[in-house]
């Protein structure tokens, strides 16, 4: 049982600060993509 609480402390304080962290910056890194597409796909689509 204290090997389980061990395991869940490492993974409290290094695992999921570090998935936090990543997943922000891949999400930052998709969000700012859109400056190095060219101006017409930045547009939205056509409607019709």
């Amino acid at each position: 049982m204290l090997n389980k609480i061990k395991t869940l402390g490492f993974i409290k304080t290094k695992i999921l600060p570090f998935a936090i962290v990543s997943l922000f910056g891949i999400a930052f890194f998709a969000v700012s993509a859109r400056i190095w597409l060219p101006g017409d796909m930045m547009s939205p689509a056509p409607m019709n």
